[in-house]
């Protein structure tokens, strides 16, 4: 049964699993792999050494062909310092047809035969016309994808408030589910400005301990629920969920701290 690893096709394209055969290669090195419509470039991000055997739910999307030569690396190269050119020309007919979308980043295929644009916009976007007035700059194919905040900054890049580059940009293979729940479960403060990205969306990295905080906090009071610790009765008005630290008022000024191991409903 063959082998697949995952790659990054292009330089901002989705991941999506390959065969790999024989070809000697490791994850961060660039390679060249066979698509649809022939070859494309792309940039292995999983541990080859860790391949698992290809299954149906993983089904290869081609094969790589070989490790990037250097002459493959220099096309590559060449095919970036054409990049501002091409979005410099689509702002240009974008502003003359007064359509209402920004375009975050373009690239050329391996074989610059197509150019791929990536915009933004508040909604659809009729730009067949815009295809065609690209395609008449460029005699070649063209690409307009709509992509959302989230796939901008991960285009784009950053840091975040951490410190850290973004993780959507870094070592994210992709976008996985996020909702408000997961910063009350883990006792976060509801501050759109503390739990949300520079994208405006929560935080990827909400997601990273949820199940632990929702494991750990299980047996826990919530905020609000009236509580008998030993100390006395009240109700609880903080959670530390990872110390079990619960807070409880107890009434007339009376202030109870205590490691919450077991508690009767008061």
């Amino acid at each position: 049964m063959g082998k697949i690893v995952q790659v990054q096709l292009g330089e901002y394209r989705d991941v999506d699993y390959f065969e790999l055969n024989d070809v000697a290669c490791e994850r961060g090195d660039y390679v060249i792999v066979e698509v649809d419509r022939g070859s494309e470039f792309g940039l292995v991000v999983s541990h080859v050494g860790a391949m698992c055997p290809a299954k149906t739910e993983h089904k290869p999307q081609g094969r790589i062909l070989r490790k990037a030569t250097e002459g493959d690396l220099k096309q590559i190269a060449n095919n970036r310092t054409k990049v501002q050119d091409a979005v410099d020309n689509c702002v240009r007919k974008i502003n003359e047809r007064n359509l209402h979308m920004n375009i975050v980043k373009a690239e050329y295929t391996f074989d610059a035969s197509k150019i791929i644009f990536s915009f933004l916009a508040d909604g659809r976007v009729d730009f067949r016309n815009l295809v065609k007035d690209l395609a008449k700059v460029f005699r070649v194919r063209i690409e307009l994808k709509q992509i959302g905040v989230r796939d901008k900054a991960k285009i784009v890049g950053g840091y975040g408030i951490c410190g850290r580059e973004f993780c959507c940009s870094s070592y994210m293979k992709g976008f996985h589910t996020l909702s408000i729940k997961m910063a009350k479960e883990q006792g976060l403060p509801l501050n759109p400005s503390r739990i949300s990205g520079v994208c405006g969306r929560i935080k990827c990295c909400m997601a990273y301990e949820f199940q632990v905080y929702k494991e750990l906090s299980r047996d826990l009071p919530s905020v609000g629920d009236k509580v008998a610790v030993g100390e006395g009765k009240g109700k609880v008005i903080d959670v530390n969920i990872l110390k079990r630290l619960v807070t409880v008022d107890a009434g007339e000024g009376k202030i109870i701290r205590t490691i919450f191991e077991k508690a009767v409903a008061g």
